[in-house]
């Protein structure tokens, strides 16, 4: 065999141990990935809300936290979304119902409530305060929280929509809260997306707003494994 053909076959063998041994990394990655998710420790996650997170008028697979759920299992996650969300609830409802709503186990909280105060005209500080007190029941608790925020209605003015929206920044910031600015994003306006009333989304509606949300809730995920 020449020399030119001798540093050929080897330059081939070399490239072949190469690619098995790259082969072989990428199958142990794989398989050491899929063991790290299947001992995964198991969080517990409670969306706490109003009928956005309660599944109003859909089916119970579609309901916002069955959705959420499925999609952190999807990613590898150990995990469980409770649904304590109550049609109708307002942030003084949600207040008083939030030390039995979210025990002990409980790993983090999804906080979306809000859309009814505004609805209803309340007066935005009524919804701050009562926001404020829940996300500093949660703090005392070492409860790390996602706060969704909301949109009062145009029809209500300038200067309401300016008072209202600016709760959910301000309170994350206090409390050191993650924050999801809008959790209709992308649904909220959209016909297609949304049931009759125009308020409340579909399934398809549904899976958006995971769809949006899902980043926020994988660092909340990380807060409570901290």
């Amino acid at each position: 065999m020449s020399g030119s053909r001798k540093v050929e076959a080897k330059s081939g063998v070399l490239r072949f141990f190469s690619g098995a041994v790259v082969a072989l990394s990428l199958v142990f990655a794989g398989a050491s990935t899929g063991m790290a998710q299947d001992g995964a420790e198991p969080v517990k996650l409670v969306a706490f809300g109003d009928s956005l997170t309660a599944g109003y008028q859909l089916p119970p697979e579609d309901a916002f936290p069955v959705k959420l759920e499925k999609a952190l299992q999807e990613r590898g996650y150990n995990i469980t979304v409770v649904n304590a969300g109550v049609s109708g609830d307002t942030s003084s409802g949600g207040l008083s119902r939030l030390d039995w709503s979210v025990g002990d186990d409980v790993d983090g909280v999804i906080l979306e409530l809000g859309a009814n105060d505004a609805l209803r005209g309340l007066d935005p500080s009524i919804t701050r305060k009562n926001l404020d007190a829940m996300l500093e029941r949660l703090g005392s608790r070492d409860i790390p929280v996602l706060l969704a925020g909301m949109m009062a209605p145009p029809n209500l003015g300038d200067q309401y929509g300016q008072e209202f929206n600016s709760i959910y920044g301000e309170l994350a910031q206090k409390h050191d809260a993650l924050l999801y600015p809008f959790f209709l994003d992308g649904v909220a306006a959209e016909p297609e997306l949304n049931l009759g009333d125009g308020m409340h989304p579909t399934g398809k509606g549904v899976s958006i707003i995971v769809e949006k949300i899902l980043p926020s809730v994988e660092l909340l995920i990380e807060q409570a494994k901290s």
